[in-house]
């Protein structure tokens, strides 16, 4: 067997979809069932055998080296590399060149920073290696495929085609999408265009394609989610603490709810559907929340009703306020008998004072 391949994680996005979550945070520092969601996937390429990750960090670059140091915590050796001005998903992959160890034919994984998975990491690269390909991507099948870019694949599992997100259904010629992990050949990497921006989906893979590379396909149809919305970001948070998405950094164990130590639940309190409820965040009597994740230091007062939603750092949710599928930034203050749904996104440090939004008519 040969060595364990090394890994580049894409973490440099602006998380704009994720306002205002991604105001003061970059997306994969954002917590998911209790920690930064970066945690779970570096533990998850751990528990994979991988010992040396490369960072490509853009965006709130500092935050990340502070928190994770040099890896050992996570028995990982960590680099990071910061891109000055944003150079695409292929840009980044080519500017961490050359901090990688491997030899030219070696396997090196990359993964892109905000995708919840199950993947079989290993049986990613052992089929990368067993074919012999010049790249091979985690593939996945999704029941409307209008959203993604679509990856055909012939009878052997080789790559034939990547088409643009599909605009008729004529175009729609399979449910293979793109999942966004991938192994390259090592000498690839190198061939990518240096200091520039490149989109490896766009102008790499197809490049490699046309020059007629071995682009191989493994189809893998476990747990995945691309969690670049706040109500994907806030199930995949709920879906961890319930054991339906995998990963080995949950501080706790699986379940409907995910308490953090120093928080404080009133007896009364009802917390379902996965809810996080964080360090030193406090939940008053008779609130229920469902599905959603209440972040450190927030505050959520007696009666509130909250599903699907996000509760920022520091922000305070008045007394029978209702929030369904809404993200409130942190240190916001939501007061008492308001009624958010659908999508709202308090920014960070608003005030919406008492009973001034509703979508209900007054009872």
């Amino acid at each position: 067997m040969n060595q364990a391949p090394e890994a580049i994680l894409l973490v440099g996005g602006k998380g704009t979809r994720l306002r205002p979550l991604t105001v003061r945070t970059p997306k994969p520092m954002v917590p998911a069932a209790g920690v930064p969601f970066l945690t779970h996937q570096l533990a998850r390429a751990r528990a994979a055998g991988v010992e040396h990750i490369v960072l490509a960090t853009s965006y709130l670059a500092e935050v990340f080296e502070p928190y994770f140091g040099d890896g050992s915590a996570l028995g990982l050796h960590i680099e990071y590399v910061t891109e000055r001005e944003p150079l695409g998903t292929g840009g980044a992959i080519r500017n961490v060149a050359s901090r990688l160890r491997s030899g030219p034919d070696d396997p090196v994984l990359v993964f892109n920073g905000d995708i919840l998975t199950g993947l079989d990491i290993p049986a990613l690269v052992d089929t990368h290696r067993s074919c012999d390909a010049d790249v091979s991507l985690h593939l996945t099948r999704v029941d409307d495929p209008r959203a993604f870019g679509l990856v055909p694949t012939d009878d052997t599992g080789r790559v034939t085609a990547f088409l643009e997100k599909p605009q008729t259904p004529e175009e729609i010629v399979t449910d293979q999408i793109n999942a966004g992990a991938y192994v390259f050949r090592r000498s690839v990497i190198d061939t990518i265009p240096a200091g520039r921006p490149v989109s490896v989906e766009r102008e790499t893979f197809p490049g490699l394609l046309d020059d007629g590379a071995h682009l191989q396909g493994m189809v893998d149809s476990t747990y995945w989610l691309d969690l670049g919305t706040p109500h994907a970001f806030v199930r995949g948070s709920a879906d961890l603490v319930l054991g339906r998405a995998p990963s080995p950094a949950v501080p706790g164990r699986r379940g409907d709810r995910l308490v953090l130590p120093t928080a404080r639940v009133a007896p009364g309190a009802k917390l379902t559907g996965g809810t996080v409820v964080a360090e030193g965040a406090v939940v008053a009597e008779d609130a229920r929340i469902d599905g959603s994740a209440v972040l450190a230091g927030a505050v959520v007062e007696a009666g509130a009703v909250i599903s699907g939603s996000l509760v920022g750092e520091g922000a305070r949710i008045g007394a029978r306020t209702v929030l369904s599928g809404v993200v409130v930034g942190d240190g916001a203050v939501v007061g008492e008998d308001n009624e958010l749904r659908d999508g709202a996104r308090v920014w960070c440090d608003a005030v919406l004072p008492a009973g001034s939004v509703r979508f209900s008519s007054d009872q």
